[in-house]
């Protein structure tokens, strides 16, 4: 080629590769009528409120029976997996939407036990998935039947428009999240062959918080805190309580105790904390968008490190937590008790070595008396990656619901099942699909009074289906 024209056609190709459009996203085939598919989640989850499935006992079977009769009607086949070893009336299930395989499925993932509600606090049947003043009501609406009714809707919406998939849309749905997460790791150790395809995975753990009807951000949950739970115990020996004796185990256990509620644990920035901080800070203003943007600093400062921890979310996503929640000795007044038991609830931070903290409490309780029992071990540590398509994904979802929103990566405090997927190597996204103010969510999550908002429910299902969409 004569080197004039190489140089006349170099800038022209420039130009047609900037001016090339972004790769088209499927597009539906047949349009969604999302106003039906809004009372469709409506009804669909005030009857899946209705399955009893309060752990314990679970009865997660019948929750299973009740999805996979909707997958099947809509042609999906669903099985109901491991009652062999989850125990009588529990249940996990599986579906799966076809895509070309071109790329790597996403799984959807909710669990169906319920924690249990008293009756007389509500002001409404908890399992009567009652539908009034805009919400459905019921034990579950939050966490997280909701969820799974606009994961299922979702799916389906995929399916009736008929967007073509390069990725196949896996839906399961586990027992016992609220006390065990039996029904996950039974699923995980069991069918590690239905997973062996999949590359992200959604479930709960990512708030979108709302303030006074504001706003907060898009939280995408890539961390999660560990459960550490132990049990204290100290033998005495049992006498009449009118004649005390030094052998009395209770103030010996509330002694130890004292001495673990006066610990302060050390305060740590992990990487994905340390992105949520940073953008939360451009919520704030002065001062305090400074401390925000660079919180590791921040926290040398003693006006600083008093002011972000006094938020109770803040200190816990930047320490590992020790909180004494459970203590017994005698049950009567005059009877000094044989032993006094206590239970502590710690939760730790991904990057802690339990055996290390286990040390560290057991020298501070300095009693060599006291038999220290792991209740529940922690699972895998969970940090996940956000330069990928899913995140990309989710981004655009909620910059084209909210231009100009704030992304970003809050970690879970509690507990759920991601770190148990997480083990096979699949990447594991906390969303929770529904705009919920920061007072209505604390109060209502395993509260009374639980219950998401109709208009919620068609838009988590919309923004689960864009997310979806835009992931091909």
């Amino acid at each position: 080629m004569i080197p004039t024209m190489r140089r006349l056609l170099l800038p022209i190709a420039l130009l047609l590769v900037l001016a090339a459009p972004a790769a088209a996203q499927p597009e539906p085939a047949r349009p969604v009528d999302w106003a039906a598919l809004q009372a469709e989640a409506t009804q669909l989850l005030s009857d899946y409120i209705r399955v009893n499935t309060t752990n314990a006992p679970g009865n997660e079977k019948a929750g299973a029976e009740f999805l996979a009769a909707i997958l099947r009607r809509e042609g999906i086949e669903a099985q109901v997996l491991d009652e062999d070893v989850l125990g009588p009336g529990r249940a996990n299930l599986y579906a799966r939407l076809r895509g070309d395989g071109s790329k790597r499925a996403i799984a959807l993932v909710h669990h169906m036990d319920v924690v249990p509600a008293n009756a007389a606090s509500w002001s409404v049947d908890p399992l009567g998935g009652v539908v009034r003043d805009g919400y459905v009501w019921g034990r579950g609406a939050i966490d997280m039947k909701g969820d799974g009714v606009v994961h299922l809707l979702a799916m389906l919406a995929l399916k009736r428009s008929g967007v073509p998939l390069t990725r196949d849309i896996v839906y399961i749905a586990n027992a016992d999240e609220e006390l065990g997460s039996t029904g996950a790791v039974a699923f995980v150790d069991r069918h590690a062959d239905l997973l062996r395809d999949v590359e992200f995975l959604i479930t709960e753990g990512g708030d979108i918080p709302m303030e006074n009807g504001r706003l907060q951000f898009y939280g995408v949950g890539v961390a999660e805190k560990r459960t550490f739970w132990q049990r204290l115990r100290i033998a005495g020996t049992p006498s009449h309580a009118s004649r005390p004796t030094r052998e009395n185990p209770v103030p010996r256990l509330v002694a130890a105790l004292a001495r673990i509620a006066q610990y302060e644990t050390p305060l740590e920035v992990t990487a994905g904390v340390d992105k949520y901080f940073r953008d939360i800070s451009r919520n704030y203003t002065g001062e305090k968008r400074d401390w925000l943007s660079d919180v590791r600093l921040a926290l040398a400062d003693p006006r600083a490190r008093e002011w972000i921890l006094s938020d109770v979310y803040w200190n816990a996503i930047l320490r590992n937590t020790v909180s004494l929640t459970v203590l017994t000795g005698s049950n009567k007044t005059n009877v000094i008790p044989a032993e006094a038991v206590a239970e502590i609830d710690i939760r730790l931070l991904p990057t802690t070595n339990p055996d290390s903290m286990l040390a560290t409490l057991k020298a501070i309780a300095a009693d060599s008396g006291i038999t220290w029992t792991t209740l529940m071990a922690p699972k895998t540590p969970l940090e996940n990656p956000v330069d990928t398509d899913l995140f990309r994904a989710i981004e655009r979802a909620a910059e084209e619901r909210d231009p100009g929103a704030l992304v970003t990566t809050p970690m879970f405090t509690a507990a759920s099942d991601r770190p148990t997927y997480r083990r096979l190597g699949i990447i594991t996204y906390g969303i929770d699909p529904f705009k919920v103010e920061n007072a209505e969510h604390q109060k209502m999550m395993h509260g009374n009074d639980e219950r998401i908002s109709i208009e919620n429910l068609g838009w988590g299902t919309r923004f689960i289906f864009d997310i979806l969409r835009y992931a091909q």
